[in-house]
């Protein structure tokens, strides 16, 4: 690898790691942020660090009170999904807020209800669902290149605000997101995956090839949008030409759409370690560690 090719791939994950850090500090500086407007000369972290503390306040709240929040980001591809996904669940339990998403549907799946294998994701009480991608794989992908028939697509988008509302009135909370990219700042985020390791593997060949079909995609978008952008569950869309931007006003937006409380953290007591009895621990020559080369 060439000097200039790494110094740009070291670069990709050495921000990543100072921006974590920096959050972190924030963290500690002011664990008890208050709701508030940005200020003016607001900078990306630290905007980023008061978003996060307030997802944890989110999750403990979905946690107590046993709601069930489903959340759906679609959008072109390089549209900056990923990221904003990324940020939201950094700072979260695994356990009680997961990311969704699915491959190509086996033969079996192919063969069953539609929704059906959407359905076995969905959130249980007190638990986050984050779909990256979702059942409106139909409505684009599916539809532009080929992969359903026409009957079905039709079909897709006649059930689906029924099936969204059966999912509403069960007692989930649906949220969508459309990530709107322009297709110059697209073709720029397909060069620099192209010529970056780190981001390599975001491109897959079916990313290369909806791009002979902006066009079909963009008449697709908006039939989806005509039949599903209901009062009942509509489609918020996020204008990701700003990575940084789109990521702060997605947080900002889910965080306004589940109304929650701050929930006071349980007093937690360390207990003591137990005493040693007399036990002893085998030599440590005989278990293998992993060679200290740093």
């Amino acid at each position: 690898m060439s000097t200039k090719k790494r110094k740009r791939v070291d670069g990709e994950v050495l921000s990543d790691v100072q921006e974590r850090h920096t959050i972190e500090q924030d963290w500690r500086r002011t664990p008890q942020m208050k709701a508030r407007k940005p200020p003016k000369n607001y900078t990306y972290v630290d905007e980023l660090a008061y978003l996060q503390s307030e997802l944890i306040k989110l999750q403990e709240w979905v946690r107590v009170q046993g709601l069930k929040v489903a959340v759906i980001f679609e959008g072109r591809d390089a549209a900056g999904k990923g990221g904003v996904i990324k940020r939201i669940t950094e700072s979260l339990n695994p356990r009680s807020c997961r990311i969704v998403a699915l491959g190509t549907p086996t033969e079996r799946e192919r063969s069953q209800w539609y929704y059906q294998r959407y359905v076995a994701q969905l959130p249980a009480a007190g638990e986050i669902v984050l779909f990256d991608r979702s059942w409106y794989n139909r409505a684009g992908v599916e539809h532009v290149m080929g992969f359903c028939t026409k009957d079905e697509h039709k079909e897709f988008l006649r059930s689906c605000p029924l099936f969204e509302e059966m999912l509403i009135r069960s007692g989930i909370i649906l949220i969508k997101y459309w990530f709107s990219v322009s297709d110059a700042e697209q073709e720029k985020r397909f060069q620099e995956r192209i010529h970056n390791p780190v981001k390599r593997w975001k491109l897959s060949p079916m990313d290369l090839e909806s791009r002979k079909h902006w066009v079909e995609y963009s008449m697709a978008k908006d039939a989806m949008f005509k039949a599903t952008d209901l009062k009942t569950c509509p489609w918020h869309v996020v204008e990701s030409d700003n990575k940084k931007r789109a990521r702060l006003n997605c947080i900002a937006h889910l965080l306004a759409q589940v109304p929650y409380e701050p929930m006071s953290p349980i007093e937690i007591e360390v207990p003591p370690r137990q005493r040693d009895t007399g036990y002893k621990r085998p030599k440590m020559s005989a278990q293998r560690f992993v060679p200290a080369i740093y």
